[in-house]
């Protein structure tokens, strides 16, 4: 019989399984984390994960709630300095994939994490960059995850914070970048991967129970569907199980600050 699972948990599974033992991540808080913290524990025990703060091949026993968070560095092999961080080991191009998120999302890959409307008068300003810019072109590969919404998946980006392959899908070539942008969009309905030639994200897989018109009416764009789309595999009882046990034990290590 099939264990039951939430949404957040198929995009915490798939995203963990796009991940390999020889991969160098740097590792965002949330989501993310919690994918590379599970395949760490389950089919990639050789990963390496580094967080903004410094801490390389840091291996938390619970999710951190920050970048600051001392469970990192406590738990790393070595922390240096974040001009380090980010000038010898990500610029550097010793980083292999690297996960990023924000309010909004192109069909080619380019987020928004600035302002909601117009710049100079916006309807919401947001956190803004952060690392993300530099993580967006020096990682081997970018992998985004984000909840499956209009007003996130739009057609397009009211502003451009992380470059992803442009505003066509042809910017990233042309300015030169070697690393490959965006290489796989999970999302709570369904997993993407950019087109070879036009680099417009594709549906690859619906996870179970999500039909094609679920993801076409949480588009903002004209969504295009792979020519075979498949079923996402569903999370095995051994991945529930270690992703379950790790929330567990951040939910007690930081009570109600771990929430969400």
């Amino acid at each position: 019989m099939l264990t039951p699972y939430t949404r957040e948990e198929m995009m915490t599974v798939a995203a963990a399984r796009a991940l390999h033992s020889s991969d160098v991540c740097f590792v965002g808080i949330g989501l993310p984390s919690a994918a590379c913290n599970l395949a760490l524990r389950t089919h990639a025990p050789g990963i390496s994960l580094i967080y903004e703060s410094g801490t390389i091949e840091t291996k938390p026993s619970v999710l951190p709630l920050s970048i600051g968070d001392g469970e990192l560095c406590e738990t790393a092999l070595t922390t240096v300095p974040v001009p380090e961080m980010f000038r010898y080991w990500l610029q550097g191009g010793r980083i292999t994939v690297g996960f990023l998120g924000g309010a909004q999302v192109d069909r080619y890959g380019n987020l928004n994490s600035t302002v909601i409307g117009d710049y100079r008068r916006p309807k919401v300003r947001l956190p803004g960059a952060g690392g993300a810019s530099e993580i967006a072109t020096s990682c081997g590969r970018i992998f985004i995850v984000m909840r499956h919404h209009p007003r996130a998946m739009v057609e397009q980006i009211d502003f451009l914070t992380s470059l992803g392959h442009g505003r066509t899908g042809r910017e990233r070539r042309q300015l030169g970048l070697t690393t490959a942008g965006p290489t796989l969009l999970v999302t709570d309905l369904c997993v993407m991967e950019p087109n070879a030639e036009t680099k417009e994200f594709t549906v690859a897989s619906l996870h179970r129970g999500v039909t094609y018109d679920d993801v076409r009416s949480h588009t903002g764009w004209r969504v295009c569907f792979g020519d075979q789309v498949g079923e996402t595999e569903p999370p095995t009882p051994e991945e529930l199980e270690t992703l379950r046990e790790l929330h567990a034990r951040t939910a007690r290590a930081h009570g109600a600050a771990s929430a969400g």
